[in-house]
């Protein structure tokens, strides 16, 4: 299996490290129910360093990022940029699944059958 920073510099490791300490209300939300294994034996990261960006989770084994988005990328500019961004992320072979905070908040049981079963998917 590949090095599962893809690269990352030192720079974007110490950012990814600083944003470790300040996530989002969703992402502690989400968090909460995808540390130490709880979520069908998933090992998932928080905050992780890949390439030249910092994802909000991922799960190296499968590859799999899990990307948590708010009001800020319904703007037209910045929904390019996430699709930009996705497709960076998908030519280095990895999986990218996007849920709004919305769905974290409302619909968390969801949101978790979709990780899980993103992951049974390869």
């Amino acid at each position: 299996m590949s090095d599962m920073f893809f690269g990352a510099s030192a720079e974007i490791k110490r950012r990814a490290k600083e944003l470790r300490k300040m996530l989002t209300p969703v992402e502690k939300v989400l968090w909460e129910v995808l540390r130490n294994r709880q979520l069908n034996e998933l090992k998932l990261r928080r905050q992780h360093p890949i390439s030249r960006f910092i994802v909000d989770f991922y799960c190296h084994e499968h590859q799999l990022i899990v990307e948590v988005d708010g009001e800020v990328h319904l703007d037209i500019d910045q929904k390019e940029r996430d699709e930009g961004r996705t497709f960076e992320l998908e030519e280095l072979g990895l999986k990218v699944i996007r849920f709004t905070n919305k769905e974290v908040y409302s619909d968390l049981e969801n949101v978790l059958r979709k990780i899980v079963s993103t992951c049974k998917d390869e």
